[in-house]
């Protein structure tokens, strides 16, 4: 094939790098579910992915890069549980299945969470659920607002660990879709009872 038949354009790379890219991401959180985050390894993911390490490292050049990008892309599934322009109820279900579903990477989320780093890489939504609240907490009484900072906090861990803890030390033997019905009734009421449901 001649250099004019051959397609190397920029774009053309780009297309296959991302989706490759994507689909170790996608492999690297299948493995971290199965098996837990100890297991992950560059050379686990190339096996997964039936790669050589070396492309494996053309995209991370080392597992905590590799994992960087699992939490990266955790936090941004958990930013849509609390999008404040979606139905209520669907962000209830969805963060709760997504715990549920998750234990390994919501340890790691958690971890990320507890370190002392700054929220918004935990949580890149998080200035938008914080005036969310706010705005959904305005005309309240005097001395009866909400502090929303420290509510959205609550609202987090709550909603990210409750589910889990439920699960495994009160009721393993409840199946997801029941539990996701729990704690959307309790969750729908806590909020109702603060003034914060938005329907």
């Amino acid at each position: 094939m001649t250099a004019r038949h051959h397609d190397s354009s920029p774009q053309r790379r780009n297309r296959g790098y991302t989706g490759t890219h994507q689909k170790m991401i996608e492999t690297a959180i299948r493995l971290i579910s199965e098996k837990g985050i100890e297991a992950l390894s560059i050379a686990g993911l190339a096996r997964a992915m039936e790669v050589n390490r070396t492309t494996v490292y053309y995209h991370f050049d080392s597992r905590e890069a590799l994992l960087a990008e699992v939490r990266r892309w955790s936090s941004e599934q958990l930013a849509k549980a609390f999008d404040l322009a979606a139905p209520q109820q669907e962000r209830i279900d969805y963060i709760t299945r997504f715990v549920l579903e998750n234990p390994e990477l919501i340890k790691l989320w958690i971890e990320d969470l507890v370190s002392g780093s700054d929220i918004h890489q935990s949580y890149p939504l998080w200035d938008e659920l914080v005036n969310g609240i706010r705005q959904l907490s305005v005309g309240r009484p005097e001395g009866e607002s909400v502090d929303a900072e420290v509510f959205c906090i609550n609202l987090l861990v709550g909603a990210v660990i409750g589910p889990r803890v439920f699960r495994s030390s009160i009721h393993p033997d409840q199946d997801v879709e029941t539990v996701v019905a729990r704690f959307r009734a309790e969750w729908q009421r806590l909020l109702r009872q603060e003034s914060l449901l938005k329907e």
